[in-house]
């Protein structure tokens, strides 16, 4: 099952960030400004922000097994469809409709994970799902390059969305809801993976304001914001500083900005091990998921800032993987407190917290042209790096050893 979920992940990723690598190729040739692009890039992640509560709540009624297969069938239409593009509205549009669809994966894999793992398990598998993800995302940048250099990027993108169509079948056929559904789970593994309580109510108006009013959302929602603006960076302007600040081509910037995503899928696969490892031997939360994370968030940091000084491609590269790496080992934490802190809530917690998360993503692909603009590239890495240590404030507030309906402003005023 947590193979399905990652092979999940790899694929959305896949169709989601290799705009990044052929984006200045798609500008050239439709005539489009930087700032036209900036628009057909953000607006994936600003419907995919939109979207994560209602699709979230469609996840919940269909169940995983029919509701990926959908989402995935979806953005994989979306995606082929930029191959059609003559200009602005159409790139646009299927930019718009593959944020749309893909907006109720991860709700709806964090509700799997709650379902088929156990307390001390969650993190590996969030690890998992974050790293293949990246993978998805490395390899598209990698292999993005070359095919658009020997075919084109209408050919490319085409290739991209036939990829989701055929995962959607296979998913749909070997995937399932829960363990006691699947005819391969014997009653030992029930034992360990424990009883699931039923997420009832989960959508009454008490459940959103007890979510909604407790500092611990705003925290958890912070952190979220700062890595997926910083983490975006790789998917959307990094190959484009590197052709225009290194003086690197096209497919060798390919090549150089999937060493990011390749240092995340490590990161992430490590780090869940790491946060289920210190729970295990601790029994502490807060030090396993919050003190993994913010420290994993400040060497992040230290690396960024490291690679503003050093002008040659490569070893920037290599600096700024190093901090991927580093950040993506508190990846898996942010997935696993949503699901520890969640209670019966978690699709709720988690859309939310994804939501702003991509809201972040948006605003920082919005922001780079005028930031380069007015001060040019470097100060767009200055930043880049300055939200990996607020990220790391904000996991310094965050007590994950209760849940966020405990500690909120509503249940304190209840008598």
């Amino acid at each position: 099952m947590l193979a399905g979920l990652c092979l999940a992940a790899s694929v959305a990723y896949l169709c989601r960030n290799s705009i990044g690598v052929a984006e200045s190729t798609i500008r050239d040739e439709l005539g489009l400004s930087e700032v036209g692009m900036s628009w057909v890039m953000s607006s994936f992640f600003l419907a995919y922000a939109l979207a994560q509560i209602p699709t979230g709540w469609l996840g919940n009624i269909w169940g995983s097994r029919r509701a990926i297969p959908i989402f995935a069938i979806s953005w994989s239409l979306a995606t082929a469809a930029m191959s059609f593009a003559a200009g602005m509205p159409l790139l646009l549009g299927s930019r718009i409709g593959s944020g749309l669809a893909q907006a109720g994966l991860f709700p709806a894999c964090t509700t799997t994970i709650k379902a088929w793992f156990p307390d001390t398990r969650r993190a590996f598998s969030a690890g998992a799902l974050s790293g293949f993800m990246s993978l998805g995302g490395a390899i598209g940048v990698a292999i993005t390059g070359m095919l658009v250099v020997r075919f084109g990027w209408r050919p490319t993108f085409a290739i991209y969305g036939g990829v989701g169509i055929v995962f959607a079948g296979a998913f749909y056929m070997l995937f399932r809801d829960t363990p006691m559904q699947h005819p391969k789970v014997n009653d030992a593994e029930l034992a360990l993976i424990g009883q699931r309580e039923d997420a009832q109510d989960e959508h009454h108006s008490s459940a959103w304001q007890s979510v909604y009013l407790s500092p611990a959302t705003w925290w958890i929602c912070g952190q979220q914001f700062c890595r997926a603006a910083g983490q975006i960076f790789f998917s959307t302007w990094f190959a484009t500083y590197l052709q225009e600040t290194r003086d690197v081509s096209v497919e060798t910037s390919g090549f150089l900005n999937s060493l990011p995503l390749v240092g995340i899928v490590t990161g992430s696969l490590l780090g869940g091990a790491v946060s289920d490892f210190v729970l295990v031997r601790t029994g502490h939360r807060r030090l396993a998921r919050s003190g993994v994370a913010m420290l994993s968030m400040l060497s992040c940091a230290a690396f960024v800032f490291a690679a503003y000084f050093i002008q040659d491609a490569l070893p920037a590269v290599i600096a700024i993987s190093l901090g991927s790496f580093c950040a993506a080992i508190g990846g898996p934490c942010s997935y696993t407190v949503s699901i520890d802190m969640g209670g019966k809530h978690t699709a709720i917690l988690f859309a939310t917290m994804n939501m702003v998360g991509n809201l972040g993503a948006f605003t920082f692909i919005r922001v780079v042209p005028e930031i380069t603009r007015a001060l040019g590239w470097d100060a767009v890495l200055v930043l880049f790096g300055l939200f990996y240590v607020v990220a790391a404030l904000f996991w310094l507030l965050i007590n994950p050893q209760t849940t966020v309906m405990e500690q909120s402003f509503l249940r304190r005023q209840t008598p």
